[in-house]
């Protein structure tokens, strides 16, 4: 008995002893955001052999998540039915518990904490912007944690808490020691607020230190912006992925934009930290080094993918490195520890403003080493091939008229401006994956391109006169019909959803749809627009003109975001390939090999393969010891093995939604297995694209047959 008791008490701490990278209780598999497993059960002799183990039916109120579960001790942690949080069987997926949750939680995955003799386990998230936790046995509510088990987010921003209407981010924080390390998701309007870093007590909630990322009085970088814009600006916020060096206690944040995102005269300067890689002591907050890739943003070129943290040997030395994808295709390599570029940097001359009181950054840091994994400049030579004469003659048009003058062209106020790979292309939240053992990286990169153009607003004006169905077509031509067309039929086309959560979703935004403050539209506007949305009969005839913009001066720019460029066939003006999955050998900084990610299907079904799929989204690698990468493509409802050699396709399945997020990894009693979510995702109109089924959505577990 007494030996018995023993094993028991001894039970706890082996089963945290693991071998490095073998668990999935990190989003991404570990904090250092490797999305590497070094699992090999399944491998490339087995692959093919893979079969789906279970299903686990995750429907939705909107359908637009994408989850990357967590796997401790053989449970798994996913978001369920009505944005419950649930416990699951990880052999079996039947359901052990569920905790219902107030709000949106956190929807890209969750943050796990442990004590050290693992009495006390924690799974921490946000929803409605307060910091949560409960408990992993039980999933209750964890009430010492916090206020009452909450803290809010929206205090200590330097705004009034009740002026932020939501603050948390839908990618998960990162824990270290007994902090939780979170990001935000700050808004992309005007007044919304700054993108502060901070840390948080696991145990009780209380606030540890704070990083301000748009620099106050006294601290280093003010005087990259206007005086006192850290009271006006927001953003700057690390919205993606962290990375952690737990060895030494490095934090690294991918930083956004600051807003508003594609006009910039209100805040002239370079606006350190916005677009930065920033290293930070994880303990106290300290700023260690940074690197900025875009200077004054305006193009909402935020990076935020995970940095990668891997060892490398350079000039017949190890390094410890940090490599940052982007949006824009390029890949930046740095030492871990200096902040020093691995290859030369150079600031080049890039294209200057026409809008007036704009001032572009004169260059921009362009990377001698390694290549681009995006195109970033669309010629009338690269037209889609697979279109009709008469629209092939439309495209090159459109790409004639517009200031097209390649990466970091600036917004215009004369004219669209097109930008490769776009703002839903290149590389995105998710979309790397690293072997530490060898070096290389792999990219998951599309090529969309998209067109943009300002437009002047005034930002407090209600539409005048008429009917609240007319005063709400002139606002929504004003406001949204860039990106949902002019009669309503445009990438995004708008839908019924009620109206509270159409006032939520204008006030936060979604996805791509940026969020809209009261200086922009007021409550009046917000529900005038609902008036035409519901009975757009009574506002204008469809496809009418937009209303004049002001001329009182009271106005600022705006510009639509993610206005993707399609062919009448719904495919992208662009050839292909518009998707790929791209080697990276980091010792020698060279593309090892690229391969075409996926298919567009109706492509396919004319025996057309090469293309890559084509629908935007943001998921993810996950490479393994195995000789794997583990990939799925939305478009065509595909889940992929690849070899990562080579990059040859081993083996595919199709799902009955479309997959998205970061896949899973892990092992139950010598069993390997691979979870992917899907979902039915956003109604790109338009877009060649196999759509998910509603009770397709939930998760996906695949593993070798039982033996």
């Amino acid at each position: 008995m007494r030996t018995g008791a023993l094993f028991l008490c001894l039970l706890p701490a082996l089963a945290a002893d693991k071998a490095p990278y073998s668990t999935w209780s990190d989003y991404g598999g570990t904090a250092d955001s490797m999305q590497y497993s070094a699992l090999k059960h399944i491998n490339k002799n087995n692959v093919k052999q893979v079969e789906q183990a279970w299903f686990y039916a995750a429907p939705g109120p909107n359908g637009r998540f994408a989850f990357s579960p967590l796997v401790v001790d053989g449970v798994m942690y996913v978001v369920g039915k009505d944005s419950a949080i649930v416990a699951l069987d990880a052999t079996t997926g039947k359901q052990i518990w569920t905790h219902p949750v107030e709000g949106k939680p956190t929807d890209r995955g969750f943050n796990y904490w442990e004590s050290k003799d693992r009495s006390d386990r924690r799974l921490i998230f946000a929803a409605n912007s307060y910091l949560q936790e409960i408990n992993l046995k039980t999933g209750v509510t964890i009430p010492s944690f916090g206020n009452d088990g909450r803290v809010d987010l929206r205090v200590g921003l330097g705004r009034d808490p009740k002026t932020i209407r939501n603050i948390q981010s839908g990618t998960p924080g990162r824990v270290f020691e007994n902090l939780i390390i979170m990001g935000s998701a700050t808004g992309e309007g005007y007044g919304d607020p700054p993108g502060d870093l901070r840390a948080y007590d696991v145990i009780t909630g209380k606030l540890v230190w704070t990083f301000h990322t748009v620099p106050r009085p006294g601290e280093f970088g003010y005087e990259t912006w206007p005086k006192e814009a850290w009271k006006t600006t927001g953003g700057v916020n690390a919205w993606g992925e962290i990375s952690i060096d737990e060895k030494r206690g490095i934090a690294y944040f991918p930083l956004g934009s600051p807003t508003y995102d594609l006009y910039g005269a209100d805040r002239i300067g370079a606006n350190l930290f916005g677009d930065c890689i920033l290293a930070l002591d994880a303990r106290t907050g300290k700023r260690l080094w940074h690197f900025q890739l875009v200077h004054h943003d305006l193009w909402d070129y935020d990076p935020t993918t995970a940095p990668k943290l891997l060892t490398v040997k350079h000039n017949g030395k190890p390094v410890d490195i940090v490599a940052q994808a982007t949006k824009f295709g390029f890949l930046y390599v740095f030492n871990r520890v200096t902040g020093e570029p691995l290859w030369p940097i150079e600031e080049r001359p890039v294209p200057k403003s026409d809008v007036p009181g704009e001032q572009a950054w004169p260059t921009q840091p362009f990377p001698t080493k390694p290549p681009p994994y995006a195109r970033q400049k669309f010629s009338v030579e690269e037209i889609n091939p697979y279109v009709d004469d008469e629209e092939r003659a439309r495209i090159r048009e459109l790409v004639l008229s517009s200031r097209n003058e390649g990466l970091f062209t600036p917004q215009s106020r004369t004219k669209d401006v097109i930008e490769t790979p776009g703002q839903l292309g290149g590389n995105n939240w998710g979309g790397t994956a690293a072997d530490p053992q060898s070096g290389m990286m792999y990219v998951r990169t599309i090529d969309g391109p998209s067109s943009a153009k300002l437009s002047e607003r005034n930002p407090a004006r209600n539409a005048a006169g008429g009917t609240p169905e007319q005063q709400g077509y002139a606002l929504y031509t004003q406001n949204c019909f860039r990106c949902h067309g002019p009669d309503r039929t445009g990438t995004n086309p708008p839908k019924s959803i009620g109206a509270e959560r159409f006032r939520n979703t204008v006030r936060d935004g979604q996805g791509s749809m940026p969020a809209f403050g009261a200086d922009v539209l007021t409550a009046a506007n917000v529900e005038a627009i609902g008036a035409y949305l519901d009975n757009p009969g009574a506002g204008a005839p469809r496809g009418g003109a937009a209303p004049a913009p002001s001329s009182d001066g009271e106005g600022r720019y705006f510009g639509q975001f993610g206005n993707l460029m399609h062919a009448s066939n719904g495919l992208p003006v662009i050839g292909p390939p518009w998707s790929e999955l791209v080697a990276y050998d980091l010792n020698e900084g060279t593309i090892k090999w690229r391969v075409p990610l996926g298919t567009v299907s109706s492509l396919a079904e004319k025996g057309i393969t090469n293309t890559g799929s084509y629908r935007p989204t943001r998921n993810g690698p996950v490479v393994t010891a195995g000789g794997l990468i583990f990939m799925a493509t939305a478009s065509d409802r595909m889940v992929h093995a690849y070899d990562k050699e080579t990059g040859r396709l081993l083996w595919e399945r199709e799902v009955d939604a479309n997959p998205d997020g970061i896949p899973a990894v892990y092992e139950v009693a010598g069993r390997q297995y691979v979870a992917f979510f899907a979902g039915v995702g956003r109604n790109y109109k338009g877009i060649a694209w196999k759509a998910g089924k509603p009770e397709g959505q939930g998760y996906y577990v695949f593993a070798l047959p039982k033996k």
